[in-house]
C-alpha cells in the first residue's frame, strides 16, 4: 500500500495535469508550462506529462525541446504506440523524414488498428514522395475510421498529385469537414450545393473558398459556368475582385455576405473541377484568362525603363509565401538561395516580395541590380502590370506564380520535393499553365537543385 505522501503527490499530479490541459486549451501556454514543469520536477518519468509537455513545446515553437521531451517518453516506454506516432509527426514537421519513418512504422507495428498512426504515416510518405505508400496508409486509416476527414483530404492530395483526378476530386470534397475549417456559408443562408445542372432562370453563387492562388487557378472555369447559369454572382475577397471581374459572365462580385441577394444554389470555386469532371486531358486552359491593365502596364514599364540598365534582362522574383500558410516552411526559401540567379550577366532582379521576407533584401549583396518594388505594389493589378513588363518570373509556389501562369507570362516555379498536388509528379511542365516551367527539388529541402533546374531553363541572353 502506498505511503500517504505518495498518494498526495499522485493526487496533486493528476490535479496539475488537468489544470494544465485547461490552460492549454484556453491558449494560456505559459501557465500550462509552469504546471507541467512542476509535475516533471516531482515525477521526471511521468509519461502523460512528458507527452503533454512535448505538445506544448511544439505549440510554443520550441522544436528541439519538443523532440527532447518525446524522445525521453519513447525511451521510457518504447512499446508505447502513441508516443511513437507523435514522435513520427514531430520529426516530419522538422524535416527529419528518415527518423520519422522509423517511429511511424513502429507505431503501426505496435498498434495496427490505430487509424491515427496510419494517417500520420501516410502524410509522412507523401512528404517523402512515396505516393503509393501514402495512398495505402490513408485508405487503411479510413477503413479503420471512416469519419477521419483529415485522412480523406490527405488521400485526395495523394490521388491528385499522381494524376488520378476522378477519385481525387471526390475525396477533395471532405476538405470542408475537417476540424477547425469554417463554414462555407453563413448560418442564416440556406442555398443548396449546385450539382452542375443548368440554371437558365436561376441565380448561382460561386465562392472563392481557398487562398489567392487557388482562386486564380479555378476562376478559369467561370466562363463555362456562365454558359449553364447566366445569372452568376461571385463572393470573393477585395483583392480578387479585379481578377474575377475579368471573367466573362460574372454579373456581380461581392465581398460581404450582407450585400449578397438570395441565390438558387452555390458552389465553391474549388469544387468546379469535380463538377466539370476534369482530368489531365481536358483541363480548361484558355491562357491568358487574366490580363494586365494597359495604362498601369505603360506606367510600370516606364518606371522599369528608367531603373534597369539598357539591354539588361528583367527577372521578377518572389521567394516566400505567407508565413501563416500551413505549408510555408516547405514552400518558401531564403533570398540568399537565389545567389546563382543574381550572378547571371546583364540581368536585373525585380523583387515583387511582400511581407516579412521583404526584409531580407537589406542583406542582399549580389552583383545583379535588385529593385525592391514590394512597398509600391498596392494590389494584384500592379503585380500583373509588372509581370507584363519583365522578361520572366522566378518564384516559389505562391499566388504570384499562379498570376503569371494565368497571364501566360514566362515563369519558373521553384517547387519543394513534395509539392502541392496541382503540380503533379516528375513534370517540368503543367497543364494548368502552359507558359510555366516547374523546377523541382531532387531531395527534401534541397533548394540548390531547384535553382539549378531553373537556371537551365534560362537562355543566357533572353528568357
Amino acid at each position: 500500500m502506498a505511503e500517504p505522501g505518495a498518494q498526495d503527490i499522485a493526487s496533486a499530479i493528476a490535479e496539475w495535469r488537468q489544470e494544465a490541459e485547461t490552460h492549454e486549451a484556453a491558449g494560456r501556454l505559459e501557465e500550462a508550462e509552469k504546471l507541467l514543469a512542476r509535475i516533471l520536477a516531482a515525477a521526471p518519468d511521468d509519461l502523460p506529462a512528458l507527452q503533454q509537455a512535448a505538445l506544448l513545446s511544439h505549440k510554443r515553437k520550441r522544436p528541439a525541446e519538443a523532440a527532447e521531451r518525446l524522445e525521453r517518453a519513447v525511451g521510457l516506454a518504447p512499446e508505447h504506440a502513441i508516443c511513437r506516432r507523435n514522435l513520427c509527426e514531430l520529426y516530419r514537421l522538422q524535416g527529419r523524414l528518415d527518423a520519422a519513418l522509423i517511429h511511424g512504422w513502429r507505431a503501426v507495428e505496435l498498434a495496427p488498428d490505430d487509424a491515427g498512426a496510419h494517417y500520420n504515416l501516410g502524410v509522412l510518405h507523401y512528404d517523402r514522395l512515396e505516393i503509393e505508400a501514402a495512398i495505402r496508409h490513408e485508405r487503411r486509416a479510413l477503413a479503420l475510421d471512416p469519419t477521419l476527414t483529415a485522412a480523406h483530404f490527405e488521400l485526395a492530395e495523394a490521388l491528385l498529385l499522381s494524376g488520378r483526378f476522378a477519385e481525387g476530386w471526390q475525396e477533395y470534397e471532405y476538405r470542408f469537414d475537417m476540424p477547425n475549417v469554417p463554414r462555407l456559408l453563413p448560418a442564416d443562408r440556406r442555398e443548396p450545393l449546385w450539382d452542375g445542372r443548368p440554371l437558365p432562370a436561376g441565380r448561382l453563387l460561386l465562392i472563392g473558398d481557398q487562398g489567392f492562388g487557388d482562386t486564380i487557378q479555378f476562376c478559369r472555369y467561370i466562363p463555362d459556368v456562365a454558359k449553364r447559369c447566366p445569372n452568376l454572382l461571385v463572393a470573393a475577397s477585395a483583392e480578387m475582385r479585379p481578377l474575377i471581374l475579368q471573367q466573362p459572365g460574372v454579373s456581380q462580385c461581392v465581398e460581404r455576405w450582407e450585400n449578397l441577394p438570395e441565390c438558387d444554389a452555390y458552389c465553391p470555386l474549388s469544387g468546379l473541377p469535380r463538377l466539370f469532371r476534369t482530368d489531365l486531358d481536358n483541363i480548361p486552359a484558355p491562357v491568358p484568362y487574366l490580363r494586365a491593365d494597359p495604362a498601369k502596364t505603360q506606367q510600370w514599364r516606364g518606371r522599369l525603363d528608367a531603373l534597369v540598365p539598357k539591354g539588361y534582362r528583367r527577372i521578377a522574383i518572389t521567394w516566400a509565401g505567407r508565413p501563416a500558410h500551413g505549408n510555408d516552411f516547405n514552400r518558401s526559401m531564403p533570398l540568399a538561395r537565389l545567389d546563382a540567379l543574381a550572378r547571371l550577366p546583364e540581368t536585373a532582379l525585380v523583387s515583387l516580395q511582400k511581407g516579412p521576407a521583404q526584409a531580407e533584401i537589406g542583406r542582399y549583396f549580389g552583383p545583379a541590380p535588385l529593385l525592391n518594388l514590394g512597398a509600391e505594389i498596392a494590389d494584384f493589378s500592379d503585380t500583373m502590370a509588372i509581370l507584363a513588363s519583365v522578361d520572366r518570373l522566378v518564384a516559389v509556389d505562391t499566388s504570384v506564380a499562379h498570376l503569371a501562369g494565368a497571364m501566360g507570362r514566362p515563369a519558373s516555379i521553384l517547387l519543394p520535393y513534395a509539392p502541392d498536388w496541382r503540380w503533379l509528379m516528375k513534370r517540368s511542365d503543367t497543364p494548368w499553365y502552359p507558359a510555366v516551367t516547374l523546377c523541382r527539388q531532387i531531395a527534401p529541402g534541397d533548394w540548390d537543385s531547384a535553382v539549378a533546374a531553373m537556371l537551365r531553363t534560362l537562355d543566357r541572353r533572353s528568357a
